[in-house]
């Protein structure tokens, strides 16, 4: 049988602390969403003054690029190249940027997913979480 690294509570909430900071260092009022390998949801964290949509886009970015496992952003990219075939994929529910896959040693542990400012932005506090586990 083999064994794999997963995501802990304590993990999970420097991950949701780091890209909090990274959001309010800009002044950006996003919502936050962590999920497991099976896209299933371990933090969410809507800030003052985000829209009350973001909570369920953050969560589909994070769901996708865990089921994915790659960024949410390779998606979009697709579609605007004109394959649409990938609105049906199933399991990946949102296909713009903002969605990014938390990778140790190798395997897709879970993702971040951020929701509230313009998607290129969305991902930089995603990847600002991320890279907690490889401070």
């Amino acid at each position: 049988m083999n064994a794999k690294p997963y995501l802990t509570l304590d993990v999970v909430r420097g991950m949701a602390a780091a890209a909090q900071a990274e959001a309010r260092r800009n002044a950006w009022p996003v919502c936050i969403a962590v999920v497991d390998d099976g896209g299933h949801l371990l933090w969410l964290e809507r800030e003052d003054g985000a829209a009350p949509a973001t909570a369920a886009i953050a969560i589909a970015k994070a769901q996708t690029a865990a089921q994915g496992r790659r960024e949410s952003r390779f998606y979009e990219e697709m579609l605007n190249a004109g394959r649409t075939g990938f609105l049906s994929a199933p399991g990946l529910g949102c296909l713009l940027e903002g969605g990014v896959p938390v990778v140790v040693d190798g395997h897709v542990v879970g993702a971040l997913g951020v929701s509230g400012v313009k998607s290129h932005e969305d991902a930089q506090v995603a990847r600002a979480g991320c890279a907690v586990l490889s401070a």
